[in-house]
This record gives C-alpha cells, sequence and structure tokens, in this order.
C-alpha cells in the first residue's frame, strides 16, 4: 500500500508478503524457540521494527482492537497502524486483541493484559515485545508442544522477572497470553502453552 499524507508505505506487494509473513508466524508458533526473519516494510516509522510493523500489517486488522505502549505512541506509529491496519487503538491493557511494545523493560505485567475466558480461552491477547536482540544475552529455556526436549533461547533487553510473569501466565492455561518477542526483523514466539524459565531470574 502506498503513503499518504507523508505516512511511508507498507508491504510492497500486500498479499504476497502477508502470506509469507503468516507462514513465518504459524512457523515461530509451531515450534516455540525457533526464530524466524520477516520481510517486512522497507521504512516502518519508528519505534516500530520490521518484524513488528510486518505482524501488524498480517494480523491486525479493524477487529483488533490494538494497545501501544508509550515509546510507541510518541511517534508517528499510531497514525501509521491506524491506516494501513484500520485498526482501534485502546488505552486499556485488558480491552487489547493484540498489543505492542517497543520498550521491553517497561512492559507491564503480563496479568493486565486479557487471558481469555474459561469458555473462549483462545480470545486471549498476543503481545508483541521489541528486545534489543535475539541470539544473545539473557538466557530462557523453553518446555512445551512443539519442542522436542528442550529449547534455549537468549534476548539482550527484556525486563528482570519476565521468566516469573511468564510462569504465572502459563498456571492459566489453557487460558493466558501469547507473547512474541521481535528484535529488526527476527521473530520468536512464547506461546501461552510453553514453559518459560530462566535460571538467571
Amino acid at each position: 500500500m502506498s503513503s499518504v499524507d507523508g505516512l511511508s508505505p507498507g508491504f510492497t506487494a500486500p498479499v504476497e508478503d502477508q502470506q509469507a509473513c503468516f507462514r513465518a508466524v504459524l512457523e515461530a508458533t509451531s515450534r516455540p524457540g525457533t526464530i524466524v526473519t520477516l520481510a517486512g516494510p522497507t521504512r516502518p516509522p519508528a519505534p516500530l521494527g520490521g518484524a513488528m510493523a510486518a505482524v501488524a500489517l498480517t494480523l491486525v486488522d479493524a477487529d483488533t482492537p490494538l494497545w501501544l505502549d508509550d515509546a510507541i505512541m510518541a511517534g508517528a506509529a499510531p497514525s501509521w497502524l491506524r491506516f494501513h491496519c484500520g485498526c482501534r487503538l485502546v488505552a486499556d491493557p485488558s480491552s487489547a486483541v493484540f498489543a505492542f511494545a517497543a520498550d521491553a523493560a517497561a512492559l507491564p505485567p503480563l496479568s493486565r493484559f486479557f487471558a481469555g475466558t474459561d469458555e473462549y480461552p483462545d480470545r486471549g491477547a498476543t503481545i508483541v515485545v521489541a528486545v534489543a536482540a535475539l541470539g544473545e544475552g539473557h538466557r530462557l529455556t523453553l518446555t512445551g508442544p512443539g519442542i522436542a526436549g528442550t529449547a534455549m533461547i537468549a534476548t539482550t533487553g527484556l525486563q528482570k522477572g519476565f521468566a516469573a510473569m511468564r510462569a504465572a501466565n502459563h498456571r492459566l492455561f489453557p487460558r493466558g497470553v501469547d507473547v512474541i518477542l521481535v528484535a529488526g526483523n527476527r521473530l520468536v514466539s512464547l506461546p501461552r502453552s510453553t514453559t518459560v524459565s530462566s535460571p538467571e531470574g
């Protein structure tokens, strides 16, 4: 989609790019801990990175209320997201179907986001969190469906105590929230069914 009123464009080839992004996110979700690379838009507005922008263009629409953290709300990204996704922005994390956080260190507790209901656990929110790096830094150990034994990922920039928050979220299963970590054009999925622990706290 082309730019309007100074907004940078979205995907170059919307249908093909959305399909490729969807397949990549599906692969990452079915194999937690697997880092995938997305072909995002060339000039997403800061602080959106390529992977976060690609997820928005693929999965967010008028039927998915979106919460943004202060770092994203401060720039041009809200207007870009409204234009390209047609989404409605919400101020209350518990009202969001998707949530984007560019400042991982200031991510609200996962318990503030909608975890679904006993009747409809699949309606829990998906939280997309930007980190400084994937593949280096703080180590997380993953177990659960889609993982043969255990998997290990490393991230830089997550707040201390993230593993504890995820453990509390996992205890709600099948309710709970899903988390996607992004860094640049790279992405790793931590669905609610995945147990996350860390020797580093």
